[in-house]
């Protein structure tokens, strides 16, 4: 048989149709949330937040090589190619739970049926907004996803082999070395296990009792566990971002295991668990039609995919008694555990796909045209596209980051009207990662420290400054029973009296400064003491020095949360500097600020008309 008839052109399109969709909207730099840590860490191997991350870093790192776009382009490129894997690993599925399949008496219709109905899937999948939110910026759960697809595949592969007594147990030891790889990308894989090894015992509850069998499993996922070496071996490289420094065992175990995360509990009611079990939300994601087939596909094969419908539940268990049950996330932080439920979404896609195949082959078989070749093949492409097409619809425009240059905007603005030599606090991950990967990858303003203040109170983020702390005070205290906020005071302290310290929005109304003053710089304020003769009016020269694109218009249509708070800290310091500028009598620059601040965020008109009205001004 020639290549080109055995060329399966629909799994060449659940390839091609989605990287095509999220290379249209890809973001063209960095973005907020962890993007400019996991870019930062990307491009020196180095170690990126608990638990490290090295599979997805190694991963992306080949892609930093391509002759075009920044970096942080090629690692959003990287994820968009396995965005688009994940989206095959939902063809490849439904395509074979469905080959048994007939629905029609014509065998190339419903060849033609199962490979469309894959597709449809696959594009649903692809459409839906967790996915392509991670898809077209630097996220590990798509390639996490991809990995989930691969292994159920290849336990699906065993079942069959089993039942036809020509067991192949190489299947099973290739998916716990792929377990295994998976948790140097995120550690949801380890939620997925479970539903693995339901699949497996489900054939004959004696193969748990294989020893030998057992004990190969285990070391194949060991070696696959073994990328998570990458974490010490490249800590002593000391590389640009090298989160815990886990070179010893302890610090190693500290980052794996999450430790530098608080781990106070909220008091849980049943609107708090009821809205945490909602983090898990396929309507939102695939539509209630969506949702509908999904059970329906469920349904259909339950009688003769028992145990694969049974595994997809134990899977949904076991994310939410984890995610939900023992996370325990405040309500604030609930939308931070949307995420991990990406591999779960792919299982969901699967039955969406399976439901679409069956009630389409149902309805032609019904109207009797299944002996119709073109009429059926016509109306079932027009059924099949028309949920696809759907959730396209519904969130391309949010999910468009093409035009996204904020957070690269708003590090540059940030670091380029610094001065000289000085020291940069910063707050939030979104407030400090962008510069981490502006000032590091790109090489802009070296010569400044950015230092966030969370981890003062850790040794290993003040090891990675020995030119500020190997002398400090912060040695000589113990930094655990301190708060971020007292070690911040006593690091200005220091020094205050040699070098300019700043602070950024976030930190200057989270931290009270008893003894300063603020000399506000844009978005960011110079510390001064009370007795400093230097005047804190507002320096209105760096407002010159910025280059923010998509404020105040709409030319921009993706907006995440952090996002929002940019345009807003951008939009408040303008309303601060027009404030005090009416106070000064300069009325004219005072009016210029405060229509800039109503430009950039019209939600802040009624604070411009109420400081207007507090100056007497029309």
């Amino acid at each position: 048989m020639s290549l080109a008839k055995r060329l399966d052109v629909f799994a060449l399109l659940s390839v091609l149709l989605p990287l095509t969709i999220y290379l249209l909207t890809l973001a063209p730099s960095v973005t907020f949330f962890d993007s400019g840590e996991f870019i930062t860490a990307t491009s020196c191997l180095g170690s990126a937040h608990s638990p490290g991350y090295p599979f997805f870093l190694n991963y992306a790192k080949p892609f930093t090589w391509l002759p075009f776009g920044s970096i942080a382009f090629r690692v959003n490129f990287a994820t968009a190619i396995s965005g688009s894997l994940a989206c095959f690993g939902v063809y490849l599925l439904v395509t074979y739970l469905l080959k048994q399949e007939e629905i029609t008496p014509d065998s190339a219709l419903n060849s033609m049926l199962r490979k469309s109905a894959a597709l449809a899937a696959a594009l649903t999948f692809t459409c839906s907004p967790r996915l392509w939110l991670q898809s077209n910026h630097d996220k590990p759960y798509p390639l996490v996803s991809f990995i989930v697809a691969l292994i159920l595949y290849l336990i699906l592969r065993w079942r069959d082999s089993y039942r036809q007594g020509e067991e192949r147990p190489s299947y099973i030891f290739i998916a716990t070395f792929l377990c295994g790889l998976a948790t140097g990308a995120h550690q949801t894989i380890i939620l997925m296990i479970p539903s693995f090894a339901f699949l497996i015992i489900s054939m004959n509850w004696k193969i748990a009792l294989r020893i030998r069998d057992f004990i190969i499993s285990v070391l194949f996922g060991i070696l696959g566990f073994a990328i998570n070496l990458h974490l010490p071996i490249r800590a002593t490289k000391f590389p640009l971002l090298n989160w815990a420094n886990p070179q010893t065992k302890e610090q190693f175990l500290w980052h794996f295991l999450r430790k530098g995360y608080p781990t106070e509990k909220v008091e849980r009611g049943w609107s708090l668990l009821w809205a945490q079990i909602n983090a898990f939300n396929v309507p939102h994601e695939f539509t209630t039609f969506g949702l509908f087939l999904m059970i329906l596909g469920m349904a259909a094969i339950f009688t003769r995919k028992r145990a694969e419908v049974i595994a997809y539940l134990i899977a949904l268990f076991c994310f939410l008694l984890v995610i939900a049950g023992y996370f325990n996330a405040t309500e604030e932080l609930i939308f931070l555990t949307e995420e991990f439920f990406t591999p779960l979404y792919l299982y969901s896609a699967v039955f969406v796909g399976i439901g679409l195949y069956l009630s389409i082959g149902k309805g032609l078989t019904v109207l009797r045209l299944s002996n119709k070749a073109l009429p059926a093949r016509a109306m079932a492409a027009t059924l099949l596209l028309a949920l696809p097409t759907m959730v396209c619809a519904l969130n391309y425009v949010k999910n468009d980051q093409h035009l996204n240059y904020v957070a690269f905007d708003y590090g540059s603005s940030v670091l380029r009207s610094a001065p000289q030599g000085a020291a940069l606090y910063t707050w939030g991950d979104s407030g400090a990662f962008p510069l981490w990967y502006i000032q590091g990858v790109e090489k802009m303003r070296e010569d400044l420290d950015l230092l966030h203040t969370p981890h003062l109170v850790f040794d290993w983020y003040l090891d990675a400054f020995p030119h500020l702390f190997t002398r400090s005070i912060l040695r000589r205290i113990p930094l655990e029973s301190q708060s971020p906020e007292n070690v911040l005071l006593l690091a200005v302290a220091e020094q205050y009296p040699v070098r300019p310290v700043l602070i950024d929005y976030s930190t200057r109304f989270s931290v009270p400064f008893g003894g300063y003053r603020f000399l506000q710089r844009g978005i960011t304020y110079q510390l001064l003491t009370e007795s400093a003769k230097t005047s804190s009016s507002p320096d209105l020269s760096v407002w010159g020095l910025y280059s923010p694109r998509d404020l105040g218009g709409n030319e921009m249509f993706f907006r995440d949360l952090d996002t929002g708070k940019a345009i807003l800290i951008y939009a408040n310091s303008r309303l601060e500097v027009g404030e005090e500028l009416l106070r000064q009598g300069r009325l004219s620059e005072g009016l210029q600020n405060l229509r800039s601040a109503a430009q950039i965020a019209p939600e802040l008109s009624m604070d411009v008309n109420q400081v207007l009205a507090r100056y007497g001004v029309r």
